[in-house]
């Protein structure tokens, strides 16, 4: 039986940074880690991309796949809204390079081990700590203890909630013929799609060159597309809205991202805890999720070396989520438009306050004035109508379980060009 201080389960975002984290050097006692990731097959996600914003000079700016000065949304009546959001770059980083960068530096950790298993139970050891149990590729039972456990796999289903949508998408990686894309700009939101009868569409584009591009359609509603939804909606973006013409796709990117008012139990034990999506690390009203792990991971990290009674919360306090079950409500029952909602946002708020808010780290100053830019009236009336409004849990097998709790890259299933 292993006996680390801490084991971590799955290798996701979340798995990896905490590992980091609890690994980097310092001047206190070592942590000893070990990190359960499952084998290849269906347990373990194909690569995907992250974005995030942050300052230039990031811990992962060497690997990204490409980062923007300058932010746009489109307005549903075209009108363009271009921000550069000083000091702050809009960042993606694939999973791939991630990993990679993450397991050379924890290669020369003394106390970190990885094992590759399939993971059968957690949860609190009779004598306290936390308890393991998996399997290897042979079949053989492997058993760990330690004195954390933290499990970063995704929900298997959501939490009872006021309001709950999905935000789901699917992206093309795109290589046109001629020069369309302008490299220094991401369109963060662009609404000039076909906005459904409930919640809201939008394009979104991220340029790693003139010719070559991600770029998705996402969806804010309660239920997701089937493939052909999801094609259409790409070909009129590509074709009509975007105009760029002949092109290749070179990997297809899909993901389901839960938006939700509900709380995710961040503590299952007296000694495990959830984290990354499951520990309630998204942010419901928009579906980020890697800068929160970074802070979540960090602030975990520190309580474990220290020795301090551990807490473990969601990086969003109760003011943030509060505020995002308002909106939520808000769309989804219709009172607002979201993409006048979003893009009003961006016309009216200074971008470096925007994604400050959107992040969930701004003060409380400036969320009242970022509240002052939204319809007021009947923001307000959702606010009187929330807390009678009953929680109800999502049943089983009604939404797409499990949750995926970042984008997967496969590879097409066939190149696309405009007719």
């Amino acid at each position: 039986m292993l006996q680390p201080d801490v084991v971590i389960v799955g290798a996701g975002a979340a798995g990896l940074t905490l590992a980091h984290q609890l690994c980097a050097p310092t001047d206190g006692a070592p942590v000893s880690v070990v990190l359960v990731d499952a084998p290849a097959g269906p347990l373990r996600p194909p690569p995907r991309t992250w974005c995030f914003w942050e300052a230039a000079g990031g811990a992962y700016d060497d690997v990204l796949s490409a980062s923007w000065e300058r932010l746009r949304v489109t307005g549903p009546d075209g009108v363009e809204t271009v921000m550069c959001p000083d000091p702050f770059r809009y960042k993606m980083l694939c999973s791939n390079a991630f990993e990679s960068l993450v397991q050379r530096r924890l290669s020369h950790a003394a106390g970190f081990r990885r094992l590759e298993a399939t993971v059968t139970e957690v949860g609190d050891a009779p004598g306290g700590g936390g308890r393991v149990v998996a399997r290897d590729a042979r079949g053989e039972r492997i058993l760990l203890h330690g004195r954390y456990v933290f499990d970063s796999r995704p929900p298997s289903r959501l939490p009872a909630a006021r309001t709950t949508l999905l935000q789901h998408f699917t992206g093309w990686f795109v290589e046109a013929d001629r020069p369309v894309f302008d490299p220094a700009t991401a369109d963060l939101m662009d609404f000039r799609t076909p906005q459904p009868p409930q919640g809201l569409s939008f394009g979104y584009v991220l340029p790693m060159g003139q010719r070559s591009a991600l770029v998705e359609y996402t969806q804010f509603s309660r239920a997701v597309l089937d493939a052909q939804g999801y094609e259409r909606a790409l070909r009129h973006y590509t074709h009509d809205v975007l105009g760029i013409g002949a092109h290749r796709v070179t990997a297809v990117e899909r993901g389901v991202i839960p938006m939700t008012d509900g709380r995710f139990p961040v503590r299952v034990g007296r000694s495990v805890f959830r984290i990354g999506t499951a520990g309630g690390a998204t942010r419901p009203s928009t579906g980020y999720t890697f800068a929160a792990v970074q802070r979540q991971s960090r602030s975990i990290a520190a309580q474990v070396r220290n020795g301090s009674r551990l807490r473990v919360a969601s990086p969003y306090g109760v003011w943030p989520r509060a505020m995002d079950a308002v909106m939520l409500r808000a769309v989804d029952s219709g009172r607002v438009d979201g993409s006048e909602f979003f893009s009003g946002l961006f016309r009216t708020v200074p971008g470096e306050r925007l994604l400050r808010f959107l992040d969930g780290t701004s003060r409380r100053y400036e969320d009242v004035l970022v509240g002052l830019r939204t319809p007021v009236a009947p923001m307000l009336r959702t606010v009187v109508e929330l807390p009678f409004r009953p929680k109800r849990q999502a049943p089983a097998g009604a939404l797409p379980w499990p949750i995926p709790s970042a984008p997967t890259r496969t590879p097409p299933d066939q190149e696309t060009s405009d007719p």
